[in-house]
């Protein structure tokens, strides 16, 4: 499999070198800036200069590309000097692949490499297939075109990106663009819409209103997640979203996420706050209020906390990208010695929070990264410990590996979630964290009497209740399970003289804990079944005199045009039974 994905990335990478030696062709005088092979395709950032295209343009690049891989031109490697590369740059006239030079040279590069293939000879590190010809025609697809800003700073000037599609062959190709339009038919914004269950506004850019009907969401998620807790003793804590800056520098943050977060001045300047882009050292600082003993540990503080980060306006999506968000964190302060029963129980309240959402879900191992903090030994122990824990449950074949995508602070374990319709989404992390404990000076007291330092483990499931959020109304298309439907039952009046019958019938589901809504409305009985339908509730009643005058209920099931008849409070504990099994 890994081997597989190696082939297609350096396919798709040699792509983008195609598709540049069409543009070359076709616009002799633009700019290259970088071709990057990318999740399900490619793109190359490339300066036109005065001239405009557009996406009608692509059928004729993409048309162009083919005839280079019929041709199977050769791709043909070579090597410059730092200063042979610059010189070439600069007489072509290439101002982004000479800045790329510079920025090698500043790393102690000496020589850098070149591919050509046909006309196109161009800046990179490789590797590339040996000849177009070994691309399948009909496995790639110029997808779209795009703003980028050079090197994704605003300052910059605005380069115009296309993006490719490219796979194995035609057949997946095929099965990817059937997933993306029935994708876009589930977009959750279009649904949120449709639902009433949330806004965006510009006076809060990246920050979502959630209305009545998502609100009921939002708060079933919630309350599901403490619900999964109880049994493992976490403790529940609430921290300021606001914290001095001497925190964040304490904590590593201020190295890592500055660019990222929002600040704000008191005291006429002479305090800097920043809003938190991150929980854990509200929780540190309540641990460290007090001295703690071995025989407290493990301690599980979670919190639904309040995160802010600063994202650019172009990164922003909806529910999955936004710039204040409920993250579902725990932090959890350990012995060394109960490090690996603690990471299990994690794993076991991971699959149980799972379970309803009827998701494939895939745990990976996420390892060291260049920029780590700390003790290279303290990495090794934490990546064994997880390890051993992963070898355990899902055994050598069931997990994966990511070299170097861990936190600047320990090693992880995430968790991938896998739709209904095949794409997957990063949720869960469970982090391993040797560090923060010793830049806070976090201790207890052992069975010997003596100091010690816990180990922290930082953890998210959900990930945000957002996010999350945004995952289930697209992975269900907006038809909610029922205890997770805004209204569960939806009640409709045929004329004015069954509205009283309504409401004494809605009453009753009410005190059951169920959630009920009438539509009472001066329209046809037509318009308000189309208008339920819409609305995706679970089970539907019409009420008219026949329905007043039986001691059965008509129900409609949600995607059912014949109705079912049964008792009253049969269909009561059906409906509870379904909301408490989270069906």
């Amino acid at each position: 499999m890994e081997q597989t994905n190696e082939k297609l990335e350096v396919s798709r990478h040699s792509l983008s070198h195609i598709m540049a030696v069409v543009i070359l062709k076709l616009y002799p005088n633009v700019k290259f800036a970088i071709g990057p092979a990318v999740d399900n395709g490619f793109y190359y950032d490339i300066d036109y200069g005065e001239i405009k295209i557009s996406e009608s343009d692509l059928l004729n690049i993409e048309e162009e590309m083919k005839k280079i891989i019929k041709a199977n031109l050769l791709f043909e490697k070579s090597e410059l000097s730092i200063n042979e590369a610059l010189e070439k740059e600069k007489k072509s006239g290439q101002i982004y692949k000479e800045e790329l030079i510079k920025d090698l040279e500043k790393q102690g590069k000496k020589t850098v490499s070149y591919y050509k293939s046909g006309e196109f000879e161009d800046l990179c590190c490789g590797p590339h297939i040996k000849s177009s010809g070994q691309i399948q025609l009909g496995s790639f697809k110029l997808d779209k075109i795009a703003g980028a800003y050079w090197r994704g700073d605003e300052k910059n000037k605005m380069l115009t990106r296309i993006y490719g599609l490219a796979f194995n062959n035609k057949t997946e190709l095929d099965n990817y663009l059937k997933m993306m339009e029935e994708a876009e038919k589930r977009d959750h914004k279009k649904i949120g819409k449709e639902l009433d269950l949330f806004s965006f506004h510009d006076v809060a850019p990246g920050m979502p209103f959630f209305h009545p009907n998502g609100m009921i969401i939002y708060d079933a998620l919630k309350n599901f997640w403490i619900e999964m807790q109880a049994e493992f003793d976490y403790k529940y804590v609430y921290c300021p979203s606001m914290l001095d800056v001497s925190i964040w520098k304490q904590s590593g943050h201020w190295d890592h996420y500055k660019e990222d977060m929002y600040f704000l001045s008191a005291d006429e300047g002479e305090k800097q706050y920043a809003l938190r882009p991150m929980d854990c050292p509200g929780a540190i600082l309540i641990y460290n209020n007090s001295l703690k003993s071995y025989r407290d540990l493990p301690l599980r503080y979670a919190e639904p906390g309040l995160i802010t980060r600063k994202e650019k306006s172009g990164q922003l999506n909806g529910l999955f990208r936004v710039q204040q968000f409920t993250q579902d964190d725990a932090h959890i302060f350990v012995a060394a010695d109960q490090i690996k029963i603690e990471i299990k129980n994690i794993i076991n309240l991971v699959n149980k929070i799972y379970q309803p959402f009827g998701m494939k879900c895939k745990a990976y191992l996420s390892t060291r990264p260049d920029d780590f903090m700390g003790d290279a030994k303290d990495w090794d122990v934490a990546e064994s410990a997880l390890k051993e824990v992963l070898d355990e449950v899902y055994g050598l074949d069931n997990y994966e590996l990511k070299e170097k995508d861990g936190a600047f602070y320990g090693p992880k374990i995430d968790y991938q979630l896998e739709d209904a319709i095949g794409r997957t989404w990063q949720c869960a992390t469970i982090q391993l964290d040797f560090q923060m404990p010793l830049k806070f000076g976090c201790k207890y007291i052992d069975n010997n009497g003596k100091e010690a330092r816990p180990v922290l483990i930082h953890r998210t499931i959900l990930g945000s209740f957002e996010r999350f959020m945004g995952i289930l109304i697209e992975h269900y298309a907006g038809v909610f399970p029922v205890w997770l439907s805004p209204v569960q039952v939806k009640i409709i009046s045929v004329g004015l003289s069954h509205i009283e019958f309504c409401r004494k019938l809605a009453d009753e589901f009410k005190h059951n804990n169920i959630r009920v809504e009438i539509d009472a409305s001066d329209e046809t009985v037509g318009n308000k079944i189309r208008k339920a339908v819409i609305e995706k509730a679970p089970y539907m009643l019409v009420i008219g005199d026949r329905e007043m005058a039986s001691d059965k209920l008509n129900i409609r099931d949600r995607g059912e045009k014949i109705t079912r008849e049964i008792d009253k409070e049969e269909f009561i504990k059906e409906v509870k039974e379904k909301i408490s099994e989270k069906n």
